[in-house]
């Protein structure tokens, strides 16, 4: 299991100077825009504006701080006033945003088409995290990993015979996958707010809801 704190990512700027984005996670590690699998990001959106299209990505967007915005994704709209409900849509869309009352903080999964698919859970409370193969429909063959942010409030993460790991609001860990440092059993995850549970598997395998 890697724990990835949230003090020290660096910002990134947008281009258009909406916000900027900081990388929680991305395979294969280092992976620029035009090479990753997937990607796993916080957005500080501070101003209305366009989104920058990426065709063949899928996006999983969560608003987790704030009070909401509206996406027009290919000219239909569709509100999001509540924090903690993911809404996924193509990144190649022509999309653009409004804040319903001041800046909000976003949660994104970018998904490359043919090299990865993922679901997104909230959890509130507890639950046990099983990062095993095909656990969550990854399959025997194909790759998979298991991130565990912590979106609202303090989370913890303990495995069996082993101290629990705290996470701080934004912290992560990615508990199983070829970049999670080793294999790992069942987890147990306990939320004092909100974490996401976030699945990555190899396309064309069977995905529970989330």
């Amino acid at each position: 299991m890697r724990i990835l704190r949230a003090a020290g990512r660096p910002a990134t700027p947008w281009s258009n100077g909406g916000g900027v984005t900081r990388e929680v996670a991305v395979h294969p590690p280092g992976a620029g825009w035009d090479t990753f699998a997937w990607r796993v990001s916080l957005a500080d959106v501070t101003r209305d504006g366009p989104y920058s299209p990426l065709p063949g990505v899928r996006r999983i967007l969560t608003v987790v701080d704030g009070a909401g915005l509206e996406l027009t994704v290919d000219g239909t709209t569709r509100l999001l006033p509540d924090r903690c409900r993911p809404f996924a849509f193509p990144g190649g869309a022509d999309t653009g945003s409004r804040l319903l009352d001041g800046p909000v903080v976003n949660l994104n999964v970018m998904l490359r088409e043919g090299r990865a698919d993922a679901t997104v859970e909230m959890v509130r409370g507890s639950r046990v995290v099983e990062p095993v193969r095909g656990a969550y429909g990854g399959g025997a063959d194909g790759p998979e990993a298991v991130l565990v942010v912590a979106v609202e409030g303090e989370a913890r993460l303990g495995a069996a015979g082993e101290p629990a790991v705290r996470l701080a609001r934004f912290d992560a860990a990615l508990v199983a996958g070829p970049d999670a440092g080793r294999d790992a059993g069942p987890v147990e995850l306990w939320t004092e707010g909100v974490a996401a549970v976030i699945a990555l598997s190899a396309p064309g395998c069977a995905r529970p809801a989330g």
